[in-house]
């Protein structure tokens, strides 16, 4: 599992990107690869890496305690 910290999510929308802690490149995240979690611009996530069909997707989102 990669963690990281959303850069920016559009809720309306349903997408948006997390800096990657490791690497620091942008990884997009669509609402389907949440989990029925709720992500908002800072906070700390942990996610698996996949190939989509345009480049590398978050998925299996989910946010971290604030203390970690």
């Amino acid at each position: 599992m990669q963690t990281g910290v959303v850069k920016f999510f559009n809720e309306s929308k349903g997408y948006g990107f997390i800096v990657e802690d490791d690497s620091n490149r942008d990884i997009f995240v669509h609402i389907t690869g949440l989990n029925g979690a709720t992500i908002r611009e800072k906070d700390r996530v942990q996610f698996e890496v996949v190939e989509g069909k345009k480049g590398l997707n978050a998925v299996k989102v989910k946010k971290l305690d604030a203390d970690y």
